[in-house]
């Protein structure tokens, strides 16, 4: 009888971890707050797709989701608070693509980009877009990059952060154009596009969300934009490539991750409801009108992109003297 009693004992004991995933995948997410930290200020690129997410995620799940901001260091602030954050399903980071840069300018980070995450899915892909200041008189981009060369490092040019997706758009179109420019880290875009448009700065690679009104508004001048294609809502703005210098474009995408101990059906239900949200035609109107584009995989396909980036990023930032100013 004793025997018996073990074995049912054991048997149990097997069933235990299945069972505790189970509950956490059924009962997740409890009509509990759910913490979308965003590590760059409100108003940026990444700001501005987490809160169109979080619109449409929270009546889907059926749970409030709060955005909160946690700007500095390249992101690594908000990262890091992420990273030491309870595995619980409620608090998750929203990260752009400098996630992937931000080992090899940081290499005394209080988290392991790699061991620290799980991703989530990749949200959205967002070209960048080069703006002057009307006034500083740049006719094209071969004219910002002539007189750039003729006065090698009097110029200079801002970035939402070190190690941002801003900063590492304009370090790949400064290696490209061998160009000698000096750079102006912000807390954020909001910040780099007002000095631009003061004439403070004489370049910015913006988000195209963030930059597109003040362009209509004539306070911005779109010289370039710097992903592989032109954006649908500047068709007129010609890609970097196109303007004569390869290899110049880069990829700004926006993605989700949890803690890494975060339960998987946990991150794999965020997941299957992320991508019906992301597909959505309302939710595609408003990315369409930004100048976005939906990129959504599975979570190990994300995190195997993770991987490849962090390695050719560690090559850029090398190769380019990318420093923490």
């Amino acid at each position: 009888m004793k025997k018996i009693y073990l074995n049912f004992i054991f048997l149990l004991a097997s069933f235990a971890p299945m069972l505790t995933v189970a509950h956490a995948q059924e009962a997740w997410p409890k009509g509990q707050t759910i913490r979308f930290i965003v590590p760059f200020t409100p108003g940026s690129g990444t700001d501005v797709i987490a809160r169109i997410l979080a619109n449409k995620l929270a009546d889907s799940l059926g749970a409030s989701i709060f955005v909160e901001n946690k700007p500095g260091a390249g992101g690594t602030i908000g990262a890091g608070i992420v990273a030491k954050s309870n595995p619980d399903g409620y608090t998750f980071l929203i990260q752009s693509s400098g996630h992937v840069v931000n080992p090899s300018l940081y290499p005394g980070l209080s988290y392991d980009t790699l061991k620290d995450f799980a991703g989530v899915t990749s949200l959205a892909q967002l070209p960048n877009v080069l703006v002057t200041s009307p006034s500083a008189g740049y006719k094209s981009l071969a004219d910002l990059v002539s007189k750039a060369l003729a006065e090698p490092g009097a110029k200079n040019y801002a970035s939402a952060g070190n190690g941002s997706a801003t900063h590492m758009n304009a370090e790949k179109f400064k290696l490209a154009a061998k160009i000698n420019a000096k750079h102006i880290p912000y807390r954020g875009t909001p910040d780099a596009i007002t000095d631009v448009m003061a004439g403070r700065i004489d370049w910015f690679f913006s988000p195209i969300v963030s930059a597109l009104p003040l362009i209509k508004d004539g306070k911005l001048q779109a010289l370039a934009v710097g992903s592989s294609k032109r954006s649908s809502t500047l068709p007129e703005v010609p890609t970097t490539v196109e303007m004569g210098i390869p290899n110049s474009s880069y990829i700004f995408w926006v993605g989700m991750f949890a803690p890494s101990k975060t339960p998987k059906p946990i991150i794999d239900k965020m997941n299957a409801q992320i991508i019906q949200v992301m597909k959505s035609p309302a939710v595609v109107a408003q990315l369409d009108k930004l100048g976005a584009e939906p990129m959504l995989m599975a979570p190990n396909k994300f995190d195997q992109m993770v991987r490849d980036e962090m390695a050719a990023a560690a090559i850029i930032v090398k190769e380019s003297g990318m420093v923490v100013n």
